[in-house]
């Protein structure tokens, strides 16, 4: 009988196995890769769409976003409205999502509405139209939403610390603009389209309570798309970083608030330091116990939090700090973010401190485990980043075997600040 009177003991969460649980993969006839993962109690599923088309593939700015976004704004035969209603009625929810590299169409539904579901999805990638009312109508949106963020520090610091370490003409680089919206035509869309739905290339992601059929199903809807049938375009994107790495910029006069924005290249996914950097990073500024806000938000009061983290993208990523402080203690928030860079590098963390982070991490790692939209979502970074299917128990090892000598040497690597790009925009 259990001892209700006593606690249970307490297991540090890196003492516990992971495991990612396995896809299954299989292929439609016309040779799209499908990965599927059958879990959970509740009859939904999720239905992602995978397309090669961000904005690594536009030759003009805005046009794989405002692509992606008018998908589903009209087809040959539904209008924006019907397509909505349609999805409502059944209590779906369909997304779409455009990022550097990849575009996605998401769909949320109970599985027993699948059917109903999928075949217009499919008339979405074969037989959008792009109206020129509701072009019209996402020209202004936008605009107006521009207008109001430009107002914003932090919206403006986020734009321009990706210029000064890309460059405005590189993908990740690059910004909306009102030009840029009122240079938007159709013509580019459907084009666009043509080249990266039409006849792009495609990979299918599938996740929840699959019904028996769901290849069947699946095979129905996307078994005769045009895709995949010639590789994708090889396109350079050379970066050009800015020669210059610090940078004050006012933005409003009367400001109370501003943004900083402190960040550094730092290799993709597939170098040997990235997932122990993580570690660095976290202890870092990474979580709510960090030593940023430790000593910047706890201790300074400077600000409501701070935060380090990986900009991740397929071919490059940023190590970025991150913060909005008061106008007048900007400057000194700055020099604290070098202040504590300057104690990791020069004195060896603590082993209880290393275990708390280990622990941290390998605890949301285990929630992010919770439920098969979330596992799917893990394998997806995986394939599309081509990782190897053994690189989660990789990760895992790297994060348990981490030593204190390890965190001081990466952080004497990479936390230096004639490496990093400096911005404040009040």
């Amino acid at each position: 009988m259990i001892n209700r009177t006593a606690a249970p003991g307490i297991k540090d969460a890196i003492d516990f196995n992971l495991e990612l649980k396995p896809y299954t993969k299989f292929a439609l006839d016309n040779g799209i890769e499908v990965y599927t993962i059958n879990a959970g109690e509740e009859d939904v599923i999720q239905v992602e769409l995978v397309f090669f088309a961000g904005n690594w593939y536009e030759e003009q700015n805005l046009v794989a976003a405002a692509t992606n976004h008018l998908l589903k704004n009209g087809t040959g035969t539904k209008t924006a409205f019907e397509i909505n209603e349609h999805f409502e009625y059944y209590g779906a929810y369909l997304n779409r999502h455009c990022y550097s590299e990849t575009a996605i169409i998401s769909l949320h539904s109970l599985t027993k509405h699948l059917k109903e579901l999928l075949p217009v999805i499919k008339e979405l990638i074969t037989e959008a139209d792009f109206p020129e009312k509701e072009l019209g109508i996402f020209r202004q949106n936008m605009k107006q939403k521009l207008e109001i963020n430009l107002k914003k520090p932090d919206f403006i610091a986020n734009r321009l610390i990706d210029e000064y370490l890309y460059g405005i003409d590189h993908p990740y680089g690059k910004y909306n603009s009102i030009a840029a919206y009122n240079a938007l035509q159709k013509e580019q869309l459907q084009s666009f389209y043509k080249d990266y739905y039409v006849n792009g290339r495609c990979i299918i992601f599938v996740a929840g309570k699959l019904p028996a059929d769901i290849e069947k199903q699946l095979n129905n809807s996307f078994g005769t798309l045009t895709v995949n049938k010639k590789p994708l375009p090889v396109i350079a994107h050379p970066v050009k970083a800015a020669t210059e790495k610090k940078y004050r910029i006012t933005n409003d006069e009367n400001g109370l608030q501003g943004a900083i924005r402190i960040a550094s290249h730092f290799p993709n996914r597939h170098h040997p330091d990235f997932t122990k950097a993580q570690v660095v990073n976290t202890l870092f500024g990474g979580y709510f116990g960090s030593r940023l806000m430790s000593n910047i938000r706890e201790d300074k009061g400077y600000t409501y939090g701070i935060h380090s983290y990986m900009q991740n993208n397929i071919q490059d990523c940023a190590w970025m700090i991150s913060t909005e402080a008061g106008r007048d203690v900007c400057e000194a928030t700055v020099a604290e973010v070098y202040k504590e860079m300057e104690i990791l590098r020069n004195e060896a963390a603590l082993e209880e401190e290393l275990l708390l982070v280990k622990n941290y991490l390998i605890g949301t790692i285990l929630g992010d485990l919770d439920g098969p939209f979330h596992i799917i979502s893990r394998w997806k970074t995986i394939i599309l980043n081509e990782l190897g299917d053994d690189y989660f128990y990789k990760s895992i090892n790297e994060i348990k075997s981490i030593t204190v000598a390890e965190v001081q040497e990466l952080a004497n690597k990479y936390l230096q600040p004639e490496k990093f790009y400096e911005l404040v925009v009040v």
